[in-house]
């Protein structure tokens, strides 16, 4: 059990983190201006990045590695363990942040590519901070990948 959470675990990390920088390249490749013909299909297809690759991985990355440190006692006194899962709730936390801007500017985008172009004008552009933080959680994912590598010893404190 404990080498299937790991498995599973790292897959879904070598995801969410693949998915992340998929997610970079589409947006740094996207055109600026909403009324360029680029933008709406671009946005989509980020859209469908996260919704596909990003959110499942997180989903399943958060749970297995909790689920991991239930079923291995020895994960639970290691500091190591509890770093990566205060870094798994960042990750979380900025997944979340992320996704939900994205879904609802791609379903305007899309409306705006069904419509033949004609409403492109009045999708948003998707906000700098969310871009700022698609790189942070990469950051992080990448962070959370090292510590579970190295597995560094943090200093024991008395209780």
């Amino acid at each position: 059990m404990r080498r299937l959470l790991k498995f599973l675990h790292t897959l879904a990390a070598v995801g969410l983190t693949g998915g992340a920088a998929a997610l970079a390249v589409v947006l740094l490749l996207a055109p600026a201006s909403a009324e360029a013909p680029g933008y709406a299909p671009m946005l989509v297809a980020a859209s469908k990045i996260a919704a596909w690759i990003i959110g499942p991985s997180m989903a399943l990355t958060v749970a297995t590695g909790l689920l991991a440190m239930v079923a291995t006692p020895a994960y639970q006194d290691a500091g190591w363990v509890w770093a990566k899962a205060a870094t798994g709730i960042l990750i979380l936390e900025g997944g979340l942040h992320v996704l939900g801007p994205l879904q609802q500017e791609a379903k305007r985008a899309a409306a705006a590519l069904a419509s033949d172009g004609a409403d492109a004008a009045n999708a948003a552009r998707l906000y700098e901070a969310e871009v700022n933080t698609l790189w942070l959680l990469l950051a992080v994912s990448v962070a959370n990948i090292a510590l579970g590598v190295w597995r560094p010893r943090f200093p024991q404190y008395p209780v």
